[in-house]
């Protein structure tokens, strides 16, 4: 969200992911798979891109 500059609502709308998820999210929560591959679809975005860890190789 912060580096497409999108609010919850827009991803909300872009996803088809309640806001109250999106929102959730936000503050920490951890999304379920199919939760993450539809950000990473009406985001256009690869799921690991969604995930900051450093057991990830980009």
């Amino acid at each position: 969200m912060r580096k497409k500059k999108l609010t919850e609502r827009q991803v909300s709308i872009m996803t088809g992911i309640p806001q109250s998820t999106v929102h959730g999210i936000k503050k920490g929560a951890m999304p379920r798979m199919d939760t993450m591959e539809l950000l990473a679809k009406g985001l256009h975005l690869m799921i690991n891109d969604l995930v900051d860890t450093p057991y990830l190789k980009k």
